[in-house]
């Protein structure tokens, strides 16, 4: 059963009607498993979350693709910082629903050797992960294509175990969380042993 009907049927939303639509972008749940994610990347082989384990935690970044502009800037930012995260034990991957070739010039705008581009990230896997989805509207101010349709952002901090323990979620490019910042917060979880947040599905 896909992630997204799971928490529909059994968490989020117990009693709604059969005939709701399972189409909907559902969120994930920190403290539960993520979805299973799997992905070619550039230059470091396949990528599975499930066989790529870290000491401390993966960080999963979408991007929208080489037709944003803000995203090159961003994913520049994480590039320069790949070596800190690295100290930390932080296994990190930025992947879109951009193709090989995209997915290239991308990368060599970023130039960071050690970060591991995915592509070919199907659409239904983004919706699983909660992602939300836009549809193109022809060039961007960099004067290149919006894909059809594609995914917005999202930053994920995911536990060795596989499960949930950060995420970001974003309807557009704009006011994304900080690598920096990141860092810092990474480093007070691990000293602090601090818990996952946002995990009671209860009544209110």
């Amino acid at each position: 059963m896909p992630y997204s009907r799971y928490l529909e049927e059994y968490i989020l939303y117990p009693c709604q009607p059969p005939d709701a639509p399972h189409n909907m972008t559902t969120p994930l749940l920190p403290r539960l498993p993520v979805p299973a994610l799997q992905v070619p990347t550039l230059a470091h082989g396949t990528f599975e979350l499930a066989t790529d384990a870290p000491s401390t935690f993966s960080l999963v970044v979408f991007y929208r693709g080489l037709h944003c502009p803000i995203c090159a800037k961003y994913l520049l930012e994480l590039g320069r910082l790949m070596a800190d995260y690295e100290q930390r034990g932080v296994k990190v991957v930025a992947l879109s629903s951009d193709g090989q070739e995209r997915a290239q010039l991308m990368a060599d705008k970023v130039n960071s050797p050690s970060l591991r581009f995915g592509y070919n990230l199907p659409l239904a896997t983004a919706r699983e992960w909660g992602l939300y989805t836009s549809t193109g509207r022809g060039q961007t101010s960099i004067g290149i294509e919006e894909p059809a349709v594609f995914s917005e952002p999202a930053v994920y901090l995911i536990r060795p175990d596989g499960s949930l323990y950060y995420g970001a979620v974003q309807t557009m490019p704009f006011a994304r969380p900080h690598f920096d910042e990141l860092l810092s917060a990474i480093d007070f979880a691990v000293a602090k042993d601090y818990p996952a947040r946002g995990e009671y599905t209860g009544s209110v």
